[in-house]
């Protein structure tokens, strides 16, 4: 195939989209043709709604289509997860049953990795998973699930081996989550959201051939997975051209605001930088110079963190696979959300603390105080990120374990 270029794709995309769009048809129905048309997965294979094309494609033709006053492909886990990990890793059957819907909205997913014991280290897991003729048997329990509460699917990783080595005996799995044996439970924090559940699952029965990759494929397949959600970090918005209606863009609409009730505590706990400055201004905090050295220190880090993720941006743009830059910029959000933190203690004093006042920023203050210590954990932990620079980037040895070598049955756990 000749070399493509970027103004060349858009230009195919708005051509087809001009054609063919029509805001009064149902969102499914839409994207449906999407998928039919080949620009929902440009860079898939054309066996698999796609068009050969490079990785870059795919961002290139949803921004046309959005600018356009069109929608692209859904919002979560099925279409930036569960997708394109089952369409690298799940045979012919899987994919012909699973992508369509993920694919369309008329499937939601989630995610069943993390345990009470195994977060940052996934591949400790215990939840089991045993074969009973052409299906298995599945025990255990996840946590910090998003939006498992009203998932219709789940991608998920047991445990099927004692006797192998750690990352050796996994398994990865397509759950149904309406059938018996799936429990979901909210988890309340402790600024009072619900954005994470908890999953127990009790003798849930998979069918075998709901098996990504193979038997002991599990980290393989979980760590695409992992990649995919660094990739698509932060792409929480749906982007609608201004202006623009019909019953596509109303049914897109709901959708996405369902999705992103989610994380509309996200800003929060990312530290709320934009309001430091606002609020040493109405605290007569402005001139304090101590305080201004260290909201230029928080600016200059804030504007270094952007500046790395355009970098990442633009290697997934050129297709290439990931760098540092995932981990640089996920320990530098980290770091501007402890120093907003610190300022915003600062300049709010007591007030910091009332959920209740009659300034109503003092709620968010309040709420960006209890917020920010979830940024150093989730979606792997600051130490998780210290310890992938060292080994993947830097060169240096790799921590002592004492579990390298040993039948997983043998190693302690909690």
């Amino acid at each position: 195939m000749a070399e493509v270029t970027e103004g060349e794709v858009r230009g195919q995309v708005l051509e087809w989209f001009h054609e063919v769009w029509n805001p009064d048809v149902s969102l499914i129905e839409w994207r449906t043709k999407l998928l039919e048309s080949g620009w929902a997965v440009p860079s898939w294979s054309t066996e698999w709604f796609g068009q050969g094309l490079p990785a870059w494609a795919d961002g290139v033709a949803h921004s046309a289509i959005r600018t356009a006053g069109g929608v692209a492909l859904p919002l979560g886990a099925a279409s930036s997860l569960a997708a394109p990990t089952l369409y690298e890793h799940a045979n012919d059957d899987l994919k012909g049953r699973a992508l369509r819907p993920a694919l369309t909205g008329e499937h939601t997913w989630c995610q069943l990795f993390s345990e009470p014991g195994a977060g940052s280290d996934l591949a400790g897991l215990k939840c089991t998973a045993v074969r009973d003729g052409d299906t298995w048997i599945v025990n255990g329990q996840k946590v910090w699930n998003t939006s498992a509460d009203h998932a219709d699917m789940a991608i998920l990783v047991t445990r099927h081996d004692w006797d192998a080595v750690k990352h050796a005996g996994l398994t990865y799995f397509v759950l149904d989550m309406h059938q018996e044996g799936v429990e979901v439970r909210p988890i309340e924090q402790m600024n009072y959201h619900h954005s994470f559940m908890e999953v127990f699952l009790t003798d849930a029965r998979i069918p075998h051939e709901n098996m990504v990759g193979g038997i002991g494929d599990g980290w393989r397949v979980a760590r695409a997975t992992l990649a995919h959600e660094r990739r698509y970090a932060g792409e929480r918005r749906i982007n609608l051209a201004h202006g623009t209606a019909g019953r596509v863009v109303d049914e897109a609409k709901a959708e996405a605001a369902i999705y992103n009730e989610t994380y509309k505590w996200y800003p929060q706990r990312m530290g709320r930088p934009d309001l430091v400055i606002e609020r040493a201004q109405a605290a007569g905090r402005i001139d304090d110079l101590v305080l201004r050295d260290d909201m230029m220190k928080l600016y200059s880090l804030e504007k270094a963190s952007q500046w790395t993720a355009e970098r990442a941006k633009a290697n997934r743009a050129l297709g290439r696979p990931p760098g540092s830059e995932g981990s640089i910029g996920k320990l530098a959000t980290s770091e501007v959300a402890r120093r907003c933190n610190a300022l915003h203690t600062r300049i709010a004093g007591a007030d910091g603390m009332l959920k209740v006042s009659a300034d109503p920023v003092h709620a968010v203050i309040a709420e960006v105080l209890v917020s920010t210590p979830a940024q150093s954990i989730a979606g792997g932990t600051d130490e998780i990120q210290h310890n992938i620079l060292g080994e993947s980037f830097l060169g240096l040895p790799k921590e002592p374990a004492a579990d390298r070598g040993k039948p997983y049955r043998d190693v302690g756990r909690n």
